[in-house]
């Protein structure tokens, strides 16, 4: 049976807290579409090429984690993001986005996703954005896990090439992990005793850091480390209210 979108956002809400966070960009319903729901997709990033593809699935919903609107908010429509709103309006495709929300829950968020993937059984909390934590350290068992087995965990788990600075100890019993663009977080790991810290993209300073810092640093992409949240996130609306989901992947290299 369809959904009814207003339980859909509602669910959302309970389930990420999103009053919590100061984000980057508001969190929640962006563009309106239709209610009730019976097909949603989810997908990491709004832009025309996930649009078109949603539209093609017939889908009533999108979530995604990287919304359209970021900052103080809207001054203007230029033509790029006229041709998106466009693109949603035709097919009457609602967009919902949710950022850190999305990448610091403890069971459906990137960083927790990232972990389980790796092997890792022990979770904590750290990389305070605003005061809510939204990364994870991840804890594995016994002596760890070589740090070579790491890597290509990592790279299997995100199927991306990965960037790594060979900085730390030859084993790694504690990982810190925040998705995307994450590398000023680095030393928050390091001081909380990670041997290595895993990110998506890096930023410059990032290989001084970790050797200075004697860690491991990992960097597997910025798209690549940010489809497990929302994929999950569209799982569990698709079982919680009986419609149907697809993830839809627009693979990008950085």
């Amino acid at each position: 049976m369809p959904a009814n979108i207003t339980k859909i956002l509602e669910e959302l809400d309970r389930l990420l807290c999103c009053d919590r966070f100061e984000d980057y960009g508001p969190n929640g319903l962006q563009v309106p579409g239709p209610s009730p729901i019976s097909a949603l997709a989810s997908g990491v990033s709004a832009h025309a090429e996930l649009f078109e593809l949603a539209a093609a699935e017939r889908v009533q919903l999108l979530v995604v984690h990287h919304g359209l609107f970021w900052g103080n908010g809207l001054q203007a429509i230029d033509p790029q993001l006229k041709r998106r709103l466009k693109l949603l309006f035709d097919a009457d495709i609602g967009l919902a986005a949710y950022h850190l929300p999305l990448d610091a829950h403890p069971e459906l968020g990137n960083n927790a996703l990232i972990a389980r993937a790796l092997g890792a059984q022990q979770f904590g909390r750290f990389a305070r954005h605003h005061g809510e934590p939204i990364g994870i350290l991840a804890r594995f068992p016994g002596d760890g896990v070589p740090a070579t087995e790491l890597f290509q965990r990592v790279q299997q788990a995100t199927t991306h090439d990965t960037l790594v600075f060979d900085a730390g100890p030859e084993r790694v019993r504690l990982l810190g992990i925040v998705s995307g663009a994450g590398s000023d977080f680095l030393p928050e790991a390091a001081a909380a005793g990670a041997d290595a810290f895993l990110t998506g993209e890096p930023a410059e300073r990032a290989m001084a850091l970790a050797r200075e810092s004697r860690l491991h640093f990992i960097a597997a992409g910025h798209y690549a480390t940010e489809t497990f949240g929302v994929r999950q996130l569209g799982e569990h609306l698709a079982q919680r209210f009986g419609v149907r989901h697809v993830f839809i992947d627009v693979p990008n290299p950085v």
